[in-house]
C-alpha cells in the first residue's frame, strides 16, 4: 500500500530549508511529487523557475514571493500555482518560519537563469 507515514518520509536539509518528502516515484508515486518544507525566517530564496507547474498550499507562516516583478505574500491557508518556465522567488523576511506543501510532477526540474537543471532530491 503506498500510505507514507511522515514519521518514515524522508528528510533533507538544506541552509535555512528543511523538506520532507512524502510521495514520489521512490515511494510509489507515479505521476506527482509532494514534499512538506519549511523556509526558516530570514530565508532568503533564490529566483528559479521549474519546467512543470507547480503548487504550494501555505500551512504556516508567512513568505514573500515575486513572479513576473509583482510581489505577493503567501499566508497560511493560501494556494499559489506557478506557471511552468516562470521565474520566481520565495523568501521568509519575517521572524517566524514559514512551512507549506508543494505539488510538482514527476520529471519536473528547477533551473535558475542562467544554471543547470537541477531535480529536487525529495521529489525522486
Amino acid at each position: 500500500m503506498p500510505l507514507i507515514k511522515s514519521a518514515n518520509a524522508p528528510t533533507f536539509r538544506a541552509p535555512l530549508m528543511t523538506a520532507v518528502g512524502l510521495a514520489a516515484p521512490s515511494r510509489g508515486s507515479s505521476e506527482n511529487s509532494v514534499w512538506r518544507f519549511t523556509l526558516e525566517a530570514g530565508n532568503p530564496g533564490h529566483a528559479h523557475a521549474v519546467s512543470r507547474e507547480e503548487i504550494f498550499i501555505a500551512l504556516s507562516g508567512r513568505a514573500q514571493v515575486i513572479i513576473d516583478g509583482e510581489t505577493g505574500e503567501l499566508c497560511a491557508g493560501d494556494a499559489l500555482v506557478i506557471p511552468a518556465h516562470t521565474v520566481f522567488h520565495l523568501s521568509v523576511p519575517g521572524d517566524e518560519p514559514f512551512e507549506a506543501v508543494a505539488v510538482l510532477p514527476v520529471g519536473a526540474y528547477a533551473q535558475a537563469p542562467g544554471g543547470d537543471r537541477v531535480s529536487p532530491p525529495w521529489a525522486q
